[in-house]
């Protein structure tokens, strides 16, 4: 049965003060519940008499089962990349790829992506004001069949196809928007006729070789919300992801001049209805007011789902550490991101942090330590790794600086990073994968967990050995009242051969754990078992012990 011990183990994994004050009430009802059911939730009933789910009590009987050794805490790391589908930098490879053929790059890249130990994808679903899915606000992506508005043929959902495969692999899927991009540089095909360039012309706007939505524009915004909260609504995806485009960057002429983004009329409705900022605090409040109302969408449709922003690395220049210098997104992107995070109107921030360690105007390290020193709200701040700076060039990075920052990135306490982009990884350029994962990635890691998104415990799984031994069978009880749910994503499973333990994550549709001696280091003594939902959280854990 469930000890006092367990529960108050698994108490104490609770970090934020909200959690805490919760596990006050949860182990009040859990002691009423253990002392008062006449019936209390027994253990696994297995003929071998091996299975135990805890602690031996003091006067236990002599032949009650040996007692499971305590497997260690979960190793947590988000470990993601990006896909991106704009130019066909990862996926599709081509724009006139058969559908057979754009399936099998997904799953290449999906198989790729578990061998690498990697437990998320970030894909571009939006590139630039379209879909990869069918959506009835805006056209299908020209960078998905060479024509925007054209279906794929045969006729597939990639969205859906991607959702499901990568939950088939236990890998998390985030669906990623470009906010406001209208038109990029490599299209090529006239816009569809239900393009926002066709429907609300006046909210579109050229600058340089872009066509750009005008962020104060009231139907812009509503456009992004709506594409957003469609996806989020429609499709089973973990995490909904916006990138660096608010404003445009800066675009010069001939004179090296920057011309500025031709906002004039939002700037003059805006003026005219009375409002007093200045222009540049104005065109940050539109973003502001994006990032709060996407936040808010979002939780409003499953509260579950993570909203990632992926920034430009650089803060505001008034804060900014000594040394420290570059482009300022606060100034010409508007992006006052330091205020998202104060506020809390994300679940990660994934500063692009694409410069090298010894790069002392922008180096690596120092600026991690600034935008972790800014998250007073305690949400996740994953640093996003320029992976694809090692190519073919003479100014390829060596595969060790991705190495190296990724030992930074822990050594300052940080549990998460992504990849820009997949290319390299799937290509394994300079043997970055491989070094990957058998230098850094060592064994599989779970997401770390979102307890202010839900902080309810998943059901414990229950063990069972099949007749002959060789595996066991897994079943997810009712909802424990005042304990938890059965809200199960994945099986987090520890397996000990000896004084080895081994750890492994399978999606919690898979109700069956191999017995078999582990080829390298002999044969297993142990199972421990325990579920994580959606947000990351672990139920009570479950073991199983072997002669």
């Amino acid at each position: 049965m469930f000890s006092f011990q367990q529960l108050y183990l698994s108490m104490t994994n609770l970090k934020t003060s909200q959690r805490r004050a919760r596990s006050g009430v949860l182990m009040t009802i859990s002691c009423a519940i253990l002392l008062a059911c006449s019936t209390p939730a027994p253990p696994p009933v297995v003929k071998s008499g091996k299975t135990n789910l805890g602690n031996v009590p003091q006067n236990a009987p002599v032949n009650y089962p040996v007692l499971a050794r305590e497997a260690p805490p979960l190793p947590r790391e988000f470990r993601a990349a990006w896909v991106s589908t704009v130019a066909n930098i990862d996926w599709p490879s081509r724009r006139d790829l058969s559908s057979d053929k754009q399936k099998a790059e997904i799953l290449n890249i999906l198989d790729n992506a578990v061998s690498l130990k990697l437990n998320a994808i970030v894909l571009q679903v939006r590139p630039a004001a379209d879909a990869i899915y069918p959506s009835s606000i805006e056209p299908w992506s020209e960078f998905l069949t060479g024509e925007q508005g054209r279906p794929p043929s045969p006729y597939y959902d990639p969205l859906q196809f991607w959702v499901e495969q990568a939950h088939a692999r236990g890998l998390e899927l985030h669906a990623w928007f470009n906010p406001y991009r209208a038109r990029t540089a490599q299209s090529k095909t006239v816009m569809a006729s239900n393009h926002i360039s066709k429907q609300f012309p006046q909210v579109v706007k050229t600058y340089g070789d872009l066509q750009w939505m005008d962020p104060g524009e009231p139907i812009a915004i509503q456009q992004t919300l709506n594409v957003i909260g469609d996806v989020a609504r429609r499709y089973d995806v973990d995490g909904i992801h916006i990138d660096d485009y608010f404003y445009p960057y800066p675009v010069k002429n001939g004179n090296s001049t920057e011309i500025d983004f031709p906002d004039d009329p939002s700037w003059i409705a805006y003026l005219q209805a009375g409002g007093s900022l200045n222009r540049a605090d104005w065109r940050r409040s539109n973003v502001n007011h994006l990032v709060e109302a996407i936040h808010l969408r979002v939780h409003q449709e499953k509260p579950w789902i993570k909203f990632g922003i992926s920034p430009f690395g650089i803060g505001r220049p008034d804060r900014l550490p000594p040394g420290i210098a570059g482009f300022s997104q606060y100034d010409k992107l508007y992006a006052d991101v330091e205020l998202w995070l104060a506020q809390g109107w994300l679940d990660y921030l994934a500063p692009q942090l694409y410069w090298p360690i010894n790069q002392g105007p922008q180096a690596f390290k120092v600026l991690l330590d600034y935008w972790l020193a800014q998250n007073s709200q305690n949400k996740h701040v994953w640093p996003g790794l320029y992976t694809s700076r090692i190519d073919s060039s003479d100014k390829s990075w060596p595969t060790d600086e991705i190495l190296n920052q990724v030992d930074a990135m822990r050594e300052k306490g940080g549990n998460g990073h992504l990849h820009f982009s997949m290319a390299a990884l799937n290509q394994n350029r300079k043997d970055i994968r491989k070094r990957l994962s058998t230098e850094k990635y060592t064994s599989q890691a779970l997401i770390p967990a979102s307890p202010w998104l839900d902080a309810s415990l998943p059901g414990s799984p229950v063990l069972e050995a099949s007749a002959d031994k060789k595996s066991l069978r897994l079943q997810l009880p009712e909802p424990v009242p005042g304990i938890g749910t059965s809200n199960a994503r994945l099986l987090a499973i520890w397996k000990r051969t000896g004084q080895q333990w081994l750890f492994s994550v399978l999606p919690a549709q898979n109700m069956t754990i191999d017995l078999a001696d582990d080829p390298q280091f002999g044969a297993i003594k142990q199972v421990t078992v325990s579920t994580i939902s959606r947000t990351g959280q672990e139920s009570l854990r479950s073991s199983y012990s072997l002669p």
